[in-house]
């Protein structure tokens, strides 16, 4: 069922995205493609209910970012850097799901 949509959030990505410079916690920086936002989101709860989020986000493929963990940080290069809040994963079972992550200013 998942290939049907293998490649999807690479597409989103390409389409609605940017490079953005990720730092794992103890790791090198390293440019990916993905989708920062800094102005509120609007996404479905678990129940259907529509749930606003005020703060800046990411979405990346998870596939990019294995490693990914609260505390990591991303450069958008617009001037500021943000260090990750809480990751909100996906339902996807596909490889390449785009993961939420609420952000945080440093």
């Amino acid at each position: 069922m998942t290939g049907v949509f293998a490649g999807m959030a690479g597409v989103l990505s390409a389409a609605f995205g940017d490079v953005v410079t990720y730092t794992p916690k103890g790791g090198a920086p390293r440019e990916i493609q993905s989708i920062f936002r800094a102005a509120p989101i609007e996404i479905e709860g678990a129940d259907g209910t529509p749930i606003v989020i005020a703060a800046p986000t990411w979405r990346v493929s998870r596939d990019l970012v294995p490693e990914l963990a609260r505390d990591d940080r991303i450069d958008p290069g617009q001037g500021k850097t943000y260090r990750l809040a809480t990751i909100h994963p996906s339902g996807s079972p596909a490889g390449d799901a785009l993961i939420l992550c609420e952000l945080k200013e440093v």
